[in-house]
């Protein structure tokens, strides 16, 4: 293995022997679908030079690609398997729940599903929160809406010797931990606790993380519904800012470590004429900072958007503590825009019209789009199949347009964030006109 690429290694519980209950095809032209080989891999460094072109593939970084199985490790009569939601809420999550749910009840004949009630604090004792009973009839159409069937919450995922315990009264032998970066660290802690046990329970992840910052995954969902909404409320913007008297309207969208969906909802609607992001700092003063540059814009066109990502600028307003997941608190970023335009251009004594639009929570709550809703059926299914195939700690996602399993130790390992000097950022500032820079260059540091 290069050491370019990380050890995408899957572990498992065992040896799968059982034949697997669902009728496909093996590899060739039978007219079935097929199975999915343990052989089958995907690479993961696809992009090469002329001179590495002779490179073999084993160095590229291979993963599993993820799929049913000939054969399984559990056998469906005994299993019992539990559902978890956990974090903040995100398009989509009933319809991984739905899909989970049908995969395991017809495809595998599993008839003991239980759903955890408001995430991890579902297992400790002292909440009293009985468990919910998940068949087919009860998820039938959970996916024509937003939020969780089953409720979510933030914290108790540290609580790993309640959590494994209770998990052994329950008699469960799959949890599927459906949630992002903390949830998925928690899923690690729980697989790792249950080994040392030597334990027989599969936990398999499912990456939920509306920001799209898990690394080694392509894509979470609710991504593309949380693009699709907030580019209804940079258009609202727009109208709002450009039918006004000097009008100028702040949009702020999630993304606290993140810039993406500020990014792609810029690149989407063309109406945006500065993007703040967290991995790019801005000057709020100074002949080349935000405040001068919209001033600037201002006197050119009369009226501006601006898009903020709910982490940009913490340098200006900094949060205090941590939230019950372990995040940081942020600071609110928009109001505190909003603020400073208003004081500069008082300032001024120059007339505006400033509008600021939060469509955070009505994004969070919305059911998932048809692109997101086909991606949740998808990643549901297939984290059946690699935990009824004996693998665990692991998650399903997409690499290369491709499903696989990825080890949750490394998807959790550090967050995806937007490059400053990426092709996604450099179409951004293509399309906004802002500076690449909104800052005063500063004289480089003594050596």
């Amino acid at each position: 293995m290069s050491p370019e690429f990380p050890d995408f290694s899957i572990q498992r519980l065992g040896e799968a022997r059982l034949a697997s209950p669902i009728a496909l095809g093996t590899v060739g032209r039978d007219g079935a679908a097929d199975f999915v080989t343990d052989d089958q891999r995907v690479a993961f460094g696809i992009e090469l030079t002329v001179d590495e072109a002779a490179s073999t593939l084993g160095s590229r970084g291979l993963l599993e690609k993820a799929g049913p199985r000939q054969h399984i490790y559990f056998d469906p009569a005994g299993v019992h398997a539990g559902i978890v939601t956990c974090g903040g809420l995100c398009p989509g999550l009933n319809n991984v729940i739905r899909s989970a749910v049908m995969t395991l009840w017809y495809r595998y004949g599993v008839r003991r599903i239980s759903g955890i009630r408001y995430g991890y604090r579902g297992f400790l004792p002292e909440q009293q929160l009985p468990v919910k009973e998940l068949n087919p009839e009860v998820v039938s159409d959970v996916h024509r809406f937003g939020g969780t069937v089953l409720g979510s919450s933030r914290g108790s995922g540290e609580r790993i010797d309640a959590i494994v315990d209770a998990m052994v009264r329950m008699n469960l032998s799959l949890l599927f931990t459906v949630g992002g970066d903390g949830t998925q660290r928690g899923a690690l802690r729980l697989a790792e606790e249950i080994a040392r046990r030597n334990l027989r329970i599969g936990v398999v992840g499912i990456p939920k993380t509306i920001d799209n910052d898990l690394s080694f995954v392509e894509r979470s969902f609710g991504f593309e519904t949380a693009v699709s909404r907030a580019v209804d409320a940079v258009h609202a913007a727009h109208v709002e800012a450009r039918d006004a008297v000097d009008g100028i309207c702040i949009v702020k969208v999630m993304g606290r470590e993140s810039g993406f969906i500020a990014a792609h909802t810029a690149l989407a609607t063309n109406d945006v004429n500065f993007v703040l992001v967290p991995e790019v700092p801005f000057d709020l003063d100074g002949d080349h900072g935000f405040l001068a540059q919209l001033e600037a814009r201002m006197r050119k066109r009369h009226h501006a958007v601006v898009l903020v990502a709910e982490g940009a600028g913490q340098e200006h307003v900094p949060g205090h503590g941590q939230d019950a997941s372990g995040n940081r608190k942020l600071g609110d970023i928009g109001a505190f825009l909003k603020e400073r335009i208003a004081r500069h251009f008082a300032a001024l004594q120059r007339e505006i019209t400033l509008r600021f639009i939060d469509p955070s929570y009505i994004i969070r709550a919305a059911p998932a789009n048809p692109a997101d809703a086909i991606y949740c059926a998808q990643l549901g299914a297939n984290a059946v199949h690699a935990a009824m195939s004996g693998r665990t700690s692991c998650l399903v996602g997409l690499v290369n347009n491709r499903h696989v399993h990825v080890p949750i130790s490394l998807a959790t390992h550090h967050r995806n964030r937007l490059g400053p000097e990426s092709a996604l950022w450099r179409d951004v500032l293509e399309t906004t006109g802002q500076p690449s820079l909104l800052n005063t260059p500063r004289a480089p540091a003594a050596p």
